[in-house]
């Protein structure tokens, strides 16, 4: 799940990536997860993911340029990828398969 926001103040987008127990395959058995994508160069550990008993999920935010399209996916275990089935929009992976598309929310400020 992507929750996004618009920081008036510091003209950024803020993204918080979401992977719940419930999106992830039971035989996975996810100890650890990293979101990875265009905004820290596919590097699997630059954006690590923390878990929060309380929403039973991991959880990461990471702040963006507004109006932007970035790719993205989760990396589990350092293992496996799994994708995010409430992204804004999917493009072919050159790997084969798809990859996540979040778009930066954009506020009036921006556009000037």
């Amino acid at each position: 799940m992507l929750k996004k926001q618009y920081v008036k103040t510091r003209k950024v987008a803020k993204v918080t990536f979401e992977l719940a127990d419930a999106e992830i395959p039971e035989n996975v058995g996810a100890e650890s997860a990293s979101v990875v994508g265009d905004f820290n160069e596919w590097d699997p550990v630059a954006t690590p993911m923390t878990y929060s008993k309380k929403k039973k999920a991991f959880r990461a935010t990471v702040d963006l340029e507004p109006g932007q399209s970035y790719q993205f996916r989760y990396f589990v275990n350092g293992e496996f990828w799994l994708n995010d089935w409430n992204a804004d929009a999917y493009l072919p992976s050159e790997f084969g398969g798809d990859n996540c598309v979040v778009v930066a929310p954009i506020g009036p400020e921006a556009l000037n």
